[in-house]
């Protein structure tokens, strides 16, 4: 008798509790997977900077499962006073910065075990999901690590297994940035146009980098890849510290051509860029003609000598990047909010740090469907706390900057799932959950 009684219960409860899902009204019907509400958007690309409510898609909300495949993850309304009853999920964000996903186009994530290689498959790169989404960052681009022999280990192990978007500059080098870097036989800028117009949906330009003799040999090649492939090169002159360049002229208006990048635009060692703490007017010539100068970090690429005085003078950055790799992330160069901070201080408004951190480098890639909060673009969001205080900025050669302002990440949305939320402002917010305090 009491095992009969058990299971009535156990029917009533399972009734009851069936009644009350019932009488719920179910999140699936909720057209919002995600509200962000009461923050201060910017979003340069659309001329946005003012406090707006975002709505995320919800796939469960649409009528068929294929308009639900083709919407999920997708921004749907950006619009003040969104009605948060409408939103599976709200987050509160008054008081702080929502942007489109940062993209860092001048990375290193080709990690392995490799220790010859260094950057292409070795120890000097880093997982890329470990390190960019506490960042703010959904997009970065690898800059050289792989070439055109290497990209399909690098496609294997890295990009196709990361949730971070992975974009490629090719190594003009076939086998990679590493021991074999220096060789000109390995350099086949038709074999690199062909693995980057075979993988487009990767790989968005060609990088030569660390040469040690003279760098029209790999940037000629270089370039002559991105001709056939319609693809931009980036020029990194870091090896040597004083590069053996026949014609510094010749570079910026010869050799490079508009839309090119040229990275580590504030390092020390570029005496060309400078003339007696004066930005040069090649400089401002090449800028002119449309060469997109670029940060790049790193550990040895960003000085405040350098770039304060630059900025004071208009000679700013194009993208905004950080050379991410183990020795510059935990060296002065630290993260991508990091490096933004930086300019803040050195007085760039903040609407001027987001345009160079979103939608510059989603145009300088080719790929203007990012870096925006457009309806129907795909939901990569960053949330930032600008806070104040007394804070401490280093450069790569440890010199340091004062400053009261410092963008700290709060949460990040990619492709319209929450991949970091550092208070928990995305948090369960449903009746059934308990926020648990300590008294």
């Amino acid at each position: 008798m009491k095992k009969y009684s058990s299971l009535f219960i156990a029917l009533l409860l399972l009734g009851s509790n069936t009644n009350a899902q019932q009488s719920k009204p179910a999140e699936s019907t909720k057209p919002y997977s995600i509200i962000i509400k009461g923050g201060h958007v910017i979003d340069p690309k659309n001329n946005i900077d003012e406090v707006m409510d975002i709505a995320i898609n919800s796939a469960q909300g649409t009528q068929t499962a294929q308009t639900a495949t083709a919407v999920e993850g997708k921004i749907t309304l950006i619009a003040k006073n969104i009605d948060a009853n409408l939103g599976v999920k709200v987050i509160d964000a008054k008081g702080m910065v929502v942007t489109p996903g940062i993209i860092d186009l001048h990375v290193h994530v080709f990690s392995g075990t490799n220790l010859k290689q260094e950057y292409m498959n070795g120890p000097s790169s880093v997982w890329p999901d470990g390190f960019t989404f506490r960042s703010g960052v959904t997009t970065v681009g690898d800059a050289g690590s792989s070439g055109w022999r290497t990209f399909p280990e690098f496609k294997k192990n890295i990009i196709d297994k990361s949730q971070t978007r992975i974009l490629v500059f090719l190594n003009i080098v076939g086998d990679g940035m590493g021991q074999n870097q220096q060789n000109v036989n390995d350099m086949d800028p038709n074999m690199a146009a062909q693995v980057a117009i075979a993988n487009k949906k990767d790989v968005v330009g060609f990088k030569s980098a660390h040469f040690g003799a003279n760098p029209f040999i790999p940037l000629d090649s270089a370039v002559k890849a991105g001709n056939i492939a319609n693809m931009p090169v980036m020029l990194d002159l870091t090896y040597p510290s004083k590069p053996a360049i026949s014609s510094v002229e010749d570079l910026f208006m010869k050799h490079l051509r508009p839309g090119d990048i040229f990275t580590h635009m504030y390092r020390l060692t570029f005496p060309f860029l400078y003339v007696n703490d004066q930005v040069s007017p090649l400089a401002f010539a090449a800028q002119k003609r449309g060469i997109l100068f670029d940060i790049g970090h790193g550990g040895n690429g960003f000085t405040f000598a350098r770039a304060i005085p630059s900025v004071k003078q208009g000679f700013v950055p194009y993208s905004i990047s950080s050379d991410l790799h183990i020795s510059s992330m935990n060296a002065g160069m630290k993260d991508m909010s990091n490096i933004m901070s930086k300019f803040l201080t050195m007085g760039m408004p903040l609407k001027d740090v987001i345009l160079r951190s979103t939608w510059n480098p989603a145009k300088e890639i080719k790929r203007e469907e990012l870096g925006n909060l457009s309806v129907g673009s795909v939901a990569d969001i960053a949330i930032f706390t600008l806070k104040k205080g007394n804070f401490g900025f280093i450069d790569s050669h440890n010199y340091l900057l004062k400053g009261t302002q410092k963008l700290e990440t709060e949460l990040t949305i990619r492709s319209g799932k929450i991949v970091y939320d550092l208070n928990g402002i995305g948090g369960r917010t449903d009746k059934e959950s308990t926020i648990l305090t300590i008294k």
